[in-house]
């Protein structure tokens, strides 16, 4: 579990940053790291229009970006629906 928290938060530093803050995942960002890291995760990964209502339905604060906190949302809600738990 160490192991997949390590690659969760690399790959969200190495994406973040390419086009602004470092902390946080510009729309560009988040669509590059979904369509490269969980396309087989994210429906419609490769439709703007899906990426961008997917962001909006994470990003709690409305800046257009999303901190690790609000792209980790996403992660528990593959995870869940991945294991088979209920919501």
């Amino acid at each position: 579990m160490e192991a997949a928290i390590c690659t969760f938060v690399s790959q969200f530093k190495a994406y973040a940053g390419k086009d602004g803050a470092s902390s946080t995942l510009s729309r560009e960002e988040f669509h590059n790291l979904v369509t490269a890291q969980l396309p087989n995760y994210v429906k419609n990964a490769s439709d703007p229009g899906a990426i961008d209502q997917l962001m909006g339905s994470l990003d709690e604060n409305n800046d257009g970006e999303l901190t690790f906190l609000e792209f980790w949302q996403l992660i528990g809600t593959l995870a869940n629906k991945q294991g088979g738990f209920t919501e």
